[in-house]
């Protein structure tokens, strides 16, 4: 079985929006994928329903062997918990806490003791190359370093999965490479298997398989370029 699977998801709303039309999708670990599309094509939804923040109207979900359609909220919640890191573009960072203090933040509702935590969540800093701005509060911080701390923040708590909802909208150009570089480093290197959600072609040429949502069905399905995936291999 793929790591992540949907079979026949629909997910319908009361005023008769459809966001998902049947969709069928699988994912297998370790993969870098970019969901694309336009405005209301599903693609926000189909995020949310991978990250275990909503539930379909109809389908099936399975994420790692589990069936997420049967489970509870409750349930649900503690899939996110322990096994999906979220990524936004607004960073969701508290202003007046250090950058170490809002990694640290899920990985006490996750029950780690103090030294645990503080080293989790130094490692993650270190890994995304901001360990001696550990200290500094995020309102200190540039929007790129920002960033940087909310993939610490997810990365600490160690997932299988990490949803990146346009972690490049609010950067410029220079800051969105060095976001991506990032991203591709943490896929290739620890393993972990990526959804982002990006309108930016030229982010999305660092994934290695783009999904295009229409009307809430993908319409395209396929490998990026090779040229952005491979130019830092030797």
């Amino acid at each position: 079985m793929s790591f992540i699977s949907l079979e026949n998801a629909h997910k319908a709303y009361d005023a008769g929006y459809h966001a998902l039309r049947g969709v069928d999708l699988r994912i297998e670990r370790g993969e870098f994928i970019a969901l694309m599309g336009p405005s209301g094509s599903g693609k926000s939804t189909m995020a949310n329903i991978l990250g275990c923040l909503d539930s379909l109207t109809s389908g099936h979900y399975y994420f790692n062997g589990l069936e997420i359609t049967t489970l509870s909220r409750k349930q649900r919640a503690l899939v996110r918990r322990f096994c999906i890191g979220f990524v936004f573009q607004g960073f969701n960072l508290l202003s007046r806490t250090s950058a170490l203090e809002n990694v640290e933040l899920p990985l006490l509702y996750k029950g780690l003791d103090k030294k645990s935590r503080h080293a989790k969540a130094m490692h993650a800093l270190e890994r995304v190359g901001l360990a001696r701005w550990a200290g500094h509060l995020s309102n200190e911080l540039s929007g790129g370093q920002q960033q940087r701390v909310a993939i610490a923040r997810a990365i600490a708590q160690e997932p299988m999965f990490l949803i990146a909802d346009e972690p490049t909208g609010n950067l410029d150009s220079t800051r969105s490479v060095e976001i991506m570089e990032l991203l591709t480093s943490l896929n290739r290197e620890l393993g972990v298997t990526i959804l982002m959600v990006t309108h930016e072609s030229d982010m999305a040429r660092y994934a290695s398989r783009e999904l295009h949502f229409f009307d809430g069905q993908i319409q395209i399905d396929q490998n990026t370029p090779e040229s952005k995936k491979s130019k830092d291999m030797p």
